[in-house]
């Protein structure tokens, strides 16, 4: 059986995620082999990638809190709200001018509404935003809802003496769907001045962590020792702590392999339960009936009979 499980990939800079998944199919000489949540060109990274069977909890992934490191640059804001736009504002800055930083960062904390870039993958009517960006078209972009964490300035301000501006880090760790650079536009428009992100990596999806995260050329080395994925590929039980868990028994476990329904309990009533045998295995993901009350069903079984 192909080898099958997660690879932390360090995504490098200049490459789209979609580029990432083209070429590990090359390096692996598999098709099923998808990312967990894009990340622009521009961005370095973790970058979760599910190989073969893996494939099946990619969607889940997709949901994780990330975090970030990133640069905010005051001073400039761009067509992209990133360091890849062209200029569309610039105005003169000063340190004195951003004393009360802590304090605007901290109305960023908590749930708080963004509107997405309009070079972003979000569709509206059908179509991506990015689309609609490249021909010139402005529409209105919807509103959404999203949970910062937390917001930490972990450096001082500096002003770039190439461009004048006024920068600094800041981590944040954030629900689905955030962009930081929108959240850098809007931490500028807070202080009533243009602005744009600089730079960005992200340091953490989910369980994953930039300290796993393996990059190409090792993957390379690995393959043409051919000494398999190893300690590169992580399992996908990994890739599922974040949920509620539940061990069963073997009779349990047949059944489940079958795709029978299980009795609801309190171990099972949660909205997804990942359902582990005794050897550490997750054999699939249940959820409550919908029209069965006090009955779960699988939502998808992971493990192949044997």
């Amino acid at each position: 059986m192909k080898e099958a499980g997660i690879i932390p990939l360090h995504k490098p800079s200049g490459m789209t995620s979609h580029d990432c998944v083209v070429r590990l199919r090359r390096m692996l000489k598999t098709k099923r082999v998808g990312h967990t949540g894009t990340l622009d060109p521009a961005v370095s990274g973790v970058l979760p990638i599910c190989i073969n069977r893996a494939t099946k909890v990619a969607e889940y992934m997709s949901a994780y809190n990330k975090t970030y490191k990133a640069t905010v640059s005051l001073g400039t804001s761009t067509t992209t709200e990133d360091q890849t736009g062209e200029v569309l504002d610039q105005v003169p800055v000063d340190p004195s001018m951003f004393q009360d930083l802590d304090q605007t960062l901290n109305r960023f904390r908590g749930e708080i509404e963004q509107t997405p870039p309009m070079y972003s993958a979000v569709k509206v009517n059908g179509k991506r935003l990015y689309e609609y960006a490249r021909e010139g078209i402005d529409v209105e972009r919807p509103t959404r809802r999203v949970k910062i964490h937390s917001l930490e300035l972990i450096g001082s301000l500096k002003k770039n003496e190439e461009t004048g501006n006024i920068e600094f880090p800041i981590e944040v760790t954030c629900s689905k769907g955030t962009y930081i650079r929108t959240l850098a536009v809007d931490i500028g428009k807070a202080f009533g001045v243009p602005a744009h992100m600089s730079s960005l990596v992200r340091t953490k999806s989910g369980p994953f962590t930039l300290e796993q995260t393996v990059t190409f050329e090792q993957l390379e080395q690995r393959i043409e020792e051919k000494e398999g994925l190893g300690p590169y590929l992580k399992p996908i039980e990994m890739a599922l702590s974040l949920f509620p868990s539940v061990v069963v028994s073997e009779e349990t476990e047949r059944q489940i392999l079958n795709g029978a329904l299980l009795k609801e309990t309190k171990e099972l009533s949660n909205e997804r339960t990942a359902v582990y045998n005794g050897r550490g295995e997750c054999l699939a993901i249940y959820k409550p009936h919908p029209e069965r009350p006090g009955w779960v069903k699988p939502e998808k079984v992971l493990k192949i009979q044997e």
